[in-house]
């Protein structure tokens, strides 16, 4: 009897997977407490303010793995509507003025008494599951037809438009690149693909050019040191942080970047200051680690595929592509490669929202590790595979 069919058997899960998500978590804690002591002290007269927050919501996140863990994978298809719902639900929700809040000038934000949710993070999550759920229910469809194509890339679209109204720009070209590889993986056509990727890159450029604020992080990505007291602040300090951690750093704790020169230290730049205290080689195990998820991530969704899994495999390799996507995105901004977007580094950023939704995003992964690894097992048994 299979691991899945005795409900007796032992949790299998993927040793590989598990370890870089311990990992990752502990080497976040580390850094967001190295990261904000300054800054917590100066504006709460508490030095551990955000090291305190991140760990309880790495706690809260850590019970949202458990759940979805013990979750069929199974429900997660069968709530494909309400997942929809959800997932745009709260992207309009977070618009209205009654309940939208507003900070540095982005509507991310609701705000629940003392809780505030970022609410594209649960709600990419839930559009992802759902386009996920659609290629596999209308399959013939996607792979006969540009109509079948166009469906769900409207959805996405409406979504995509929500997250440039809040505005975030980054949230968007996750959630946009995600649902097409996606769709692609799920048999969309490579014509339908390629369209889409080239309507999708034509919009996205113009919308980056559609505002003065975008145009300036354009410019001043493209030469931050021709203003590096004003508009280059930002990246200039970030260059100066990674340059100064050298090979091995400067030293856990001893970054002088973090102390006021380096904005959301913390947040958006705190693979900086990892940089600078860590050096070249803490910077490379992080990225190691990243790609080791993804890694696991999109082999996990292959072998469900072939396994008879199709929606399985490609929450899997969705998950894959979201999480590896922020850390490409994050990490290239910091490094001066990207434009400033605003995306949280998963499990490492400060960001309470981002790292409940990414541990659970990551108990569905390791569920589905379980499911295959009983699924697997039964399809070998019968000869079904090799």
């Amino acid at each position: 009897m299979s691991a899945a069919a005795n409900p007796r058997a032992p949790l299998a899960l993927d040793p590989m997977l598990v370890g870089a998500i311990v990992a990752l978590t502990a080497i976040g804690a580390i850094m967001v407490g190295s990261a904000s002591i300054s800054l917590a002290d100066q504006q709460t007269g508490e030095p551990l303010f955000f090291l305190v927050r991140h760990l309880g919501a790495l706690a809260i996140g850590g019970a949202a793995l458990l759940l979805t863990l013990v979750i069929p994978s199974e429900l997660w298809y069968r709530s494909n509507w309400l997942l929809l719902a959800a997932g745009l639900g709260l992207l309009v929700l977070v618009l209205l003025p009654s309940l939208g809040h507003t900070v540095n000038g982005s509507t991310r934000w609701l705000q629940f008494g003392p809780i505030s949710l970022q609410a594209s993070e649960p709600a990419r999550l839930c559009l992802l599951l759902y386009l996920a759920s659609y290629a596999v229910r209308h399959a013939e469809d996607l792979a006969a037809s540009l109509k079948g194509f166009l469906k769900p890339m409207i959805i996405v679209a409406a979504a995509a438009t929500l997250l440039l109204l809040e505005p975030d720009f980054g949230a968007a070209v996750v959630l946009t690149a995600t649902s097409l590889g996606v769709l692609f993986v799920g048999g969309a056509r490579l014509r339908d693909f390629v369209l889409a990727v080239a309507a999708g890159s034509v919009v996205l450029g113009s919308l980056a050019f559609s505002s003065a604020y975008r145009v300036e992080r354009l410019t001043t990505f493209l030469d931050p040191w021709a203003d590096p007291f004003a508009s280059g602040f930002q990246l200039t300090q970030s260059l100066i942080a990674i340059g100064r951690g050298e090979w091995f750093g400067v030293g856990l704790g001893a970054s002088v970047q973090k102390l006021f020169y380096l904005p959301e230290a913390h947040t958006d730049f705190v693979f900086a200051v990892l940089a600078e205290e860590t050096g070249f080689a803490g910077a490379s195990v992080v990225i190691v680690l990243f790609a080791l998820i993804v890694y696991r991530a999109v082999m996990l969704g292959r072998q469900a595929i072939r396994s008879g899994l199709p929606f399985q495999g490609l929450v899997a390799i969705g998950i894959g592509l979201m999480l590896g996507l922020e850390a490409f995105i994050n990490i290239g901004v910091n490094a001066g490669l990207l434009p400033t977007k605003g995306l949280a580094l998963p499990l490492v950023s400060y960001g309470r929202s981002s790292t409940v939704v990414t541990l659970a995003a990551l108990g569905i992964l390791l569920r589905i590790h379980y499911e295959l690894h009983g699924s697997h097992r039964r399809l070998l048994q019968r000869g079904y595979v090799r």
